[in-house]
């Protein structure tokens, strides 16, 4: 059912609507504001992108002057935009054009849908992501030669679901000049056949960027193209703004499809923390930018993945106890705390990527030896993903009033398979969302898309009902971590902002903030997971245009 906008001008229906410069009355709507002050009303109204009232339909109606557009919500559920956390725009723009592996079932049905990718792109590199061999039976990781044969003239690097490891073919690593003389790079691991000492074509993490060096870069215009598609993508879904991991090369897309007007998602542009130095020559400023295109965190990594074995634990995996996970080059070598504390001194954000409890818990106290001996100042220190944590660790988040930067969506995943990894008592605090919140600690939800759907529905749905993807956990998967409908529609909105600096004018429907909105098809507030589950996006606003109607 579509909702009904009229034109005061024309007095019929239009499927576009004028420039935010013009005043657009939204009425008879269930409205949560997210503003402790007023946190319910029935109408809102925007002038110039920006909210100049919201309250009841009477006093809207005042505003419906010659000009003015209305928008009947009839009655449906209004929220804030919401904003992703934690996304990868171009990666999941380019995974839009080109070969995505998530459901795949078996060995059988990856290298199928390999071999019918390579045949329509003969010669080229072929990249993509999704897959999950712990989804497999057995759960064993692909090998080189299971795709050789159907693409031995096309160079292939596909990467796991979590990004933390990959399969390369034999040409893939030929051309990357990978043998089994070379070394494993600080940081990751290049799989070998313990017969012959052959790379097999399994990487993890660091060693992913052997391979990755080879590709050619993508152009300028295949850059704006990937990003193109994502925002499409992210208006159907509601998303408004993404706090974005962004590389060199994609900020100079962003910039010149900014200058273009063809920008229209807010991007909160978060760059690698070895870029420091560069940054301060060249006189970036932290937060310096637009409304629609900022400088935000800078971005390093401690740890690696569970679903690749290079989580940082403090004790060894279940399921192999001869590891406890892999150290990133920049922790181990100290240069994580030292450009941390160079990037802080010049007023940046970090946002550090830790995923098993000892990386989490090594994080944590580099951010309070940053805090220590650097200047007083709002931090807001985050930590993206702190999946796996020890339960003494947990108030440290609040005391250091260090961010969870958290994926609901990857338990859904994760809780098929995570038990066998890491034991039962380990899965205590794991995705410990509920435990957080009643600490004081602040959370922002995300999705790292690709790695899980860009969907915040899904997102929603997975922090409130905590049901696994094989259907064993109808109650939850640690169903005490679950978290309430308003808590969690929090994390996506107030949560999401404050963890950017962006609480001003983002996260809640108030007057004086940005008229990003979106208007969905059920009231998902009565908490119930079916209603979560079938709940769409009729409508995405942002700075006051509707960019998507279903």
């Amino acid at each position: 059912m579509k909702l009904s906008i009229s034109d005061r001008r024309s007095g019929g229906s239009i499927g576009k609507p004028s420039k935010s410069g013009h005043t657009t009355c939204f009425l008879n709507g269930t409205i949560r504001t997210q503003d402790p002050g007023q946190p319910l009303a029935e109408a809102l109204v925007q002038q110039e992108g920006r909210i100049c009232y919201v309250g009841s339909n009477r006093e809207a109606k005042s505003f419906a002057r010659a000009g003015a557009r209305t928008i009947d919500l009839g009655g449906r559920l209004v929220l804030p935009g919401f904003i992703d956390g934690h996304a990868h725009l171009v990666w999941g723009g380019e995974q839009l054009q080109g070969i995505h592996l998530g459901g795949t079932l078996s060995r059988e049905q990856f290298r199928q849908r390999i071999a019918e990718f390579v045949f329509d792109h003969k010669g080229e590199w072929i990249t993509g992501s999704g897959w999950d061999h712990q989804q497999w039976s057995p759960p064993v990781l692909p090998t080189k030669q299971l795709i050789d044969e159907v693409s031995p003239d096309t160079p292939v690097l596909v990467r796991r679901l979590d990004s933390h490891i990959g399969l390369a073919n034999s040409l893939a690593l030929r051309r990357a000049g990978i043998t089994a003389a070379t070394p494993d790079p600080k940081g990751g691991a290049i799989v070998r056949d313990p017969a012959t000492g052959e790379p097999t074509g399994v990487l993890k993490d660091a060693a992913l960027e052997l391979v990755a060096a080879a590709i050619p870069p993508p152009s300028p215009r295949a850059i704006e193209a990937a990003l193109l598609g994502a925002q499409r993508h992210a208006f159907t879904l509601g998303v408004t703004s993404v706090h974005d991991i962004t590389q060199r090369s994609d900020l100079e897309a962003y910039r010149r499809m900014e200058h273009a007007g063809l920008l229209r998602i807010r991007i909160h542009a978060r760059l690698p923390l070895a870029l420091i130095n560069e940054l301060i020559e060249e006189g970036v400023q932290p937060g310096s930018g637009s409304d629609l295109l900022k400088i935000g965190s800078l971005k390093a990594f401690s740890d690696g993945s569970l679903g690749a074995g290079t989580a940082l634990f403090f004790d060894p995996y279940t399921d192999d106890p001869t590891a406890t996970g892999l150290a990133m080059e920049m922790l181990s070598s100290g240069d994580l705390l030292r450009l941390g504390r160079v990037a802080d001194l010049h007023g940046f954000q970090l946002s550090i990527h830790a995923i098993g409890d000892k990386a989490n818990s090594l994080v944590l106290s580099l951010f309070e030896e940053i805090a220590r001996s650097g200047p007083v100042r709002d931090r807001r220190f985050r930590i993206e993903h702190a999946q796996h944590v020890r339960q003494d660790d947990i108030p440290l988040f609040a005391r250091g009033g260090v961010i969870v930067s958290a994926q609901p969506y990857h338990l859904v995943d994760d809780g098929v398979w995570a038990e066998k990894r890491i034991g039962r008592e380990r899965m205590r605090t794991t995705y410990a969302f509920r435990s957080f919140l009643d600490a004081g600690v602040r959370v922002c939800f995300g999705s790292d898309w690709t790695v899980a759907p860009l969907d915040p529905l899904a997102g929603l749905y997975a922090a409130v009902t905590r049901r696994t993807a094989d259907g064993k956990n109808p109650d939850g998967w640690i169903p005490g971590e679950r978290i309430r409908v308003e808590d969690a529609v929090r994390c996506y909105t107030v949560n999401a902002a404050y963890a950017a600096f962006e609480e001003d004018t983002k996260g809640m429907l108030r007057r004086g903030m940005l008229a990003d909105l979106v208007v969905l098809s059920e009231d998902i507030y009565p908490q119930e997971p079916d209603t979560l589950n079938n709940a769409r996006v009729l409508m995405t606003v942002l700075d006051g245009q509707i960019v998507y109607e279903a």
